[in-house]
């Protein structure tokens, strides 16, 4: 019987897979042709004129252009195609060395490439739809908000990684193993038993107790002596109802279906009849049915439903709220934003901004910062597990990194809620201290141990570039690293990507030979820039890191290297010159084009939970471009992601049609 099932399963299988063959040949041949038209034009130049540099083995930039076969590929990548035009249509590709691609060839490939990347953007996509388990930092938050009891995530629960651009709310690295499971039932099992030891948290969730009276008693006692012992009366369920019920329906955040709520209800008759002479018998059932819901996929996934469509359709009211909290609060709706999707629609837009406005005014809304800003700026593992070396900075105490830390997070919370002005990362007059990192940046007046917005005298810091954090960050055990500080702000300023260096060039280090102090380290830049593979990154990456040298590896301010004056001059590859970070704040002030997109596909990707494609980009084009009308305003900012169209849409994850094959 079972062979035959599994045959039937097998034949079910391949009778899908057959039907989406011929449900969808006008595609295919649509791509076929496709494909035979770029593989004939575009690809046949790129061998002809890119390859020999841009290959798997040479890698030169970090690109390899004969991994492309196929128009899907192509789309994939299209911010690197994007970037093959500019460079051909500028002159600047092929170099001038080599043998240069004649008027047809490059029409052929410019006009190609254009019409295959404009043909993708044709349609509105939202991007690919993947089931998104809670992180660490979201598990925490909910089960504060839905249990009102602490819990730390990050020393209960394996570490987990990062993705797409960084963050670890990117649905792509979110597994659950085995183990995690385990931990997720102990962890449930912990957290109710923390609060049924807190009888005021606990009477919050369960306002009345019930036992049993006498006379019910008796009459039970004379079904299990004489009867069958199946004896069930309404009044407990009753009130188990009228706890259970909005429980779950907060925990899953939406509303239950009937036979959901019939499943529960019964769930908890089982456990409660089978031991209500228990005098905890109510509680107990009560808190077993509440954790089979912290263990549910309901829970743990913020669940989105598929639609048998294949085009992309608007969320649900629900589904766009855990949306928009898990964006703003790390956490699930609160009670007003259930209402509102239920009762409203969310994607009115006066409806939402209505409620954007209500969630960043909430002392919630902090933790975007503490989640957004320390992972953007790549800032939170080196303060909880510093690098630097104790012995040679003994002056790190874990309380001036504890105060860099809540630096980080204040100021990022001021800019979002009050300054309301995002060029203030790059460059500002204030900054958050309290006495001890005050005396650790050497900037006098500051007294108490609170963190608090004070104003600079000088142009030494401000912006995110001053903050001991992200210099303690992009520094190595014993000394700064200008490499390292130069290539933090291409990446996560600009956005500019900065290839890993070719397999043949030397590590900085195996190069340094004689070199061995700070001081040495132009000298060694200057060396390690002689080789013509290292210019083209290297010619702005250093400049900006040696900028930045008044800076030690732990954020303080210095003027020399013993008894040498600091160089902090550079200039950059188009010519740029400045010297010390405050001229080199100005430089970067000038670029808000870059930064506007940088930090537009920043939180696009935080905000979907996902890595950025190139059908993103119309998205980041709007962001980033309102962002510059709106004067770097950051509610605007916010008011445009959330309204956007990946954020209000999704299209369906077919994969589930043969996850059972």
């Amino acid at each position: 019987m079972n062979l035959a099932r599994n045959h039937l399963k097998i034949l079910a299988g391949y009778g899908l897979l057959l039907s989406a063959v011929l449900l969808l040949p006008a595609t295919s041949f649509a791509d076929a042709k496709e494909d035979k038209r770029f593989r004939e034009n575009i690809r046949t130049v790129l061998r002809k004129h890119c390859v020999s540099c841009h290959n798997e083995a040479d890698k030169k930039g970090g690109i390899n252009l004969d991994a492309f076969d196929f128009v899907v590929h192509v789309v994939r990548r299209g911010e690197l195609f994007e970037k093959v035009i500019e460079q051909v249509e500028s002159g600047a590709m092929p170099p001038e060395n080599k043998p240069q691609m004649s008027p047809e060839e490059t029409d052929s490939l410019v006009m190609g490439l254009r019409r295959i990347l404009d043909n993708a953007l044709m349609d509105p996509d939202p991007g690919a739809s993947v089931m998104h388990r809670l992180s660490h930092r979201e598990y925490q938050y909910t089960v504060t908000d839905l249990l009102g009891a602490e819990f730390s995530s990050r020393d209960f629960f394996p570490s987990e990684g990062s993705g797409g651009e960084g963050f670890d709310n990117q649905s792509n690295v979110l597994y659950i193993t085995p183990l995690m499971m385990e931990r997720y039932y102990l962890a449930a099992d912990s957290l109710l038993r923390q609060v049924r030891q807190d009888e005021g948290k606990w009477r919050e969730l369960v306002p009345e107790d019930y036992s049993p009276g006498l006379f019910r008693k008796l009459i039970g006692w004379f079904d299990q002596t004489f009867g069958d012992g199946q004896m069930q009366w309404d009044k407990p369920s009753q009130m188990a109802e009228e706890v259970l019920l909005p429980f779950t329906q907060r925990a899953y955040r939406r509303l239950l279906s009937s036979e959901e709520e019939m499943e529960l209800m019964a769930f908890f008759n089982q456990i409660y009849f089978d031991n209500w002479k228990d005098p905890q018998a109510f509680d107990n059932a009560l808190a077993t049915v509440m954790k089979r819901t912290m263990v549910s996929p309901h829970f743990l996934f913020r669940y989105e439903a598929n639609q048998p469509v294949d085009k992309p359709y608007p969320l649900s009211g629900f589904e766009l709220a855990s949306r928009l909290s898990y964006l703003l609060w790390s956490s699930m709706p609160d009670d007003t934003l259930l209402n509102v999707a239920y009762r409203e629609d969310l994607h009115d837009r006066q409806v939402m901004m209505r409620e954007v406005e209500r969630m960043m005014a909430d002392p919630k809304f902090k933790r975007f910062t503490s989640s957004f800003a320390v992972q953007w700026l790549g800032v939170e593992e080196s303060l909880l597990k510093p690098k630097v070396d104790p012995n040679a900075f003994p002056e790190l105490t874990e309380s001036i990194r504890m105060a860099m830390y809540e630096e980080v997070v204040d100021y990022f919370y001021y800019v979002f809620t009050e300054g309301k002005n995002l060029l203030d990362l790059l460059d500002s007059d204030y900054t958050f201290l309290n006495e001890e990192l005050a005396a650790h940046y050497d900037l006098p007046g500051v007294e108490g141990k609170r963190v608090r917005k004070v104003s600079l005298a000088d142009s030494r810091r401000g912006g995110v570039l001053g903050m001991g954090a992200v210099l303690m960050a992009t520094s190595l055990p014993l000394r700064t690293s200008p490499v390292l500080r130069g290539q933090w702000v291409l990446e996560q300023l600009l956005g500019d990507r900065v290839p890993p260096p070719p397999p043949d060039v030397p590590e900085l280090e195996e190069a340094k030979d004689e070199v061995h102090s700070e001081l040495d380290l132009r000298a060694l830049l200057e060396k390690h820039r002689e080789a013509p593979a290292c210019q083209g990154c290297h010619k702005n990456m250093d400049p900006i890191g040696l900028g930045l040298e008044n800076f030690d590896a732990i954020g303080r301010w210095r003027n020399h290297y013993g008894t040498v004056e600091i160089d902090a001059s550079g200039e950059l590859g188009d010519g740029t010159v400045f010297s010390g970070p405050g001229e080199l704040r100005e430089v970067l002030l000038e670029k808000q084009d870059k930064f506007a997109k940088s930090i537009s596909r920043k939180v696009l990707s935080y905000a979907l939970g996902r890595g950025i494609e190139f059908t993103d980009s119309p998205t980041i084009r709007l962001l980033s471009g309102n962002l510059i009308k709106n004067d770097f305003d950051s509610h605007e900012l916010i008011a445009d992601l959330v309204y956007s169209y990946p954020f209000r849409y999704r299209r369906s994850d077919f994969r589930e049609r043969y996850k059972d094959i």
